[in-house]
């Protein structure tokens, strides 16, 4: 048996301590850690200073990375919130981004600009709502109800892309209509968990046994997310969809079934997190930059020039609709929703990759379009949190949402 070496990944380990130290360090700027972490990756991998390389250790643990980012994002979303006018706003806010979307990246294919409209469509009709979230919470705003519909369309524009590439771009082979069947037997396969779990949690003998165990050594309640988490991305595979969307099922049934506070279930949410973005998720941020391809991107100038084309399809497709808003916020605050909205990194690293490996993205689209995902985390926030700061009076529909 060859011997496996941890040379490599203790590298991206130190890059994944150091980069929040340095992002806290940083005066008067307010750059989140993965963006350090990728740009690290970056300079350290083979398009800079070639030191670090994707082995097989950093290549499992940044495959368990990706998984757990989906987890941690499907448990953000909060469904008995999504309902009623903000349900309905939200949707249309979603299907109008859509539009624009295909219409934008049809435009770029028949300029030859892209390989496949559709998934560049997708791409760029995302939010990264784990990036808009702390947001909104720095600006006193995620309760409020203008932060609930921002993180309401945020929850649609981050669910609706992950179903759309699972049926149209996974990895697994299979028609469209069988895609669309077996999409539905593990909706119905997720439905019979939640009732599993619900009926588990009203069992006082089972109810006792996680209270007693998640504490200890055991960390009950954490080891059945795992096995959760694993169980949807195999299921997914199994039901010829892509593993993402497993990965993403398996957080927002959490968040259904254990609602309750946190600190009654043994700060249960936190510890999570605490694998996730403590382990496993920096290594895929740092191997994300690894893997980024720098020549592509900077071999000529036409190829560099398509950063800021898809920073400007993202603030189009998914900034223009947060107008929608305008009647019910102000004209200031559905600019800052809309740039909130374009705020995206998370989903175009997964789906670049998807691309790639399909031979649907062009190495220097991939590199482009994740480079205009860094652009957006590090300016479309920024400036919104601007706006959320100026002292303005709400508007008079504020108060209905």
């Amino acid at each position: 048996m060859s011997e496996v070496s941890f040379a490599n990944l203790l590298a991206v380990a130190a890059v994944a301590f150091v980069a929040p130290l340095v992002a806290r360090a940083i005066p008067g700027a307010s750059v989140p850690s993965p963006v350090l972490e990728l740009l690290a990756g970056v300079a350290l991998g083979p398009a800079g200073l070639g030191l670090v390389e994707v082995d097989a250790a950093v290549r499992a643990l940044a495959t368990l990375g990706v998984s757990f980012l989906l987890f941690l994002a499907g448990m953000e979303i909060e469904l008995p919130r999504l309902r009623g006018p903000l349900l309905r706003l939200s949707g249309v806010n979603y299907v109008v981004s859509f539009a624009l979307a295909l219409a934008a990246a049809g435009a770029l294919h028949a300029l030859d600009v892209i390989i496949n409209p559709v998934l560049v469509g997708i791409v760029v009709s995302a939010t990264s709502l784990g990036l808009v979230v702390p947001v909104l919470k720095d600006a006193g705003e995620s309760q409020t109800s203008f932060g609930q519909l921002v993180i309401g369309a945020a929850s649609v524009a981050e669910f609706a892309p992950i179903v759309l590439v699972s049926l149209f771009f996974s990895v697994q082979p299979a028609s469209l209509p069988t895609k669309l069947l077996l999409l539905l037997a593990l909706v119905v396969l997720v439905a019979i968990a939640v009732a599993v779990l619900a009926l588990g949690r009203r069992s006082a003998r089972v109810a006792d046994s996680l209270l007693g165990l998640q504490d200890t050594s055991a960390q009950i309640r954490v080891r059945g997310a795992t096995l959760l988490l694993l169980a949807l991305v195999v299921a997914a595979a199994d039901f010829r969809v892509d593993a993402i969307l497993g990965a993403f099922l398996a957080g927002t049934l959490l968040s259904v079934v254990d609602r309750a506070r946190d600190a009654d279930l043994g700060h249960f949410r936190a510890k999570l997190e605490a694998v996730g973005h403590g382990l496993l998720v920096p290594v895929f941020w740092v191997t994300t930059g690894l893997n980024f391809d720098v020549g592509a991107l900077t071999s000529s100038p036409q190829a560099l020039l398509r950063v800021p084309l898809f920073v400007a399809l993202l603030l189009l497709v998914r900034g223009a609709p947060a107008l929608l808003y305008r009647s019910v916020v102000g004209a200031a605050r559905s600019v800052a929703a809309g740039l909130l909205q374009a705020t995206s990194l998370t989903f175009i690293a997964v789906t670049t990759t998807i691309g790639l490996e399909l031979e649907e993205l062009t190495r220097a689209n991939a590199a482009a379009l994740v480079a205009a995902g860094l652009v957006s985390v590090l300016v479309f926030p920024a400036v919104a949190l601007g706006l959320l700061r100026r002292p303005s009076a709400p508007s008079a529909g504020e108060e209905t949402l």
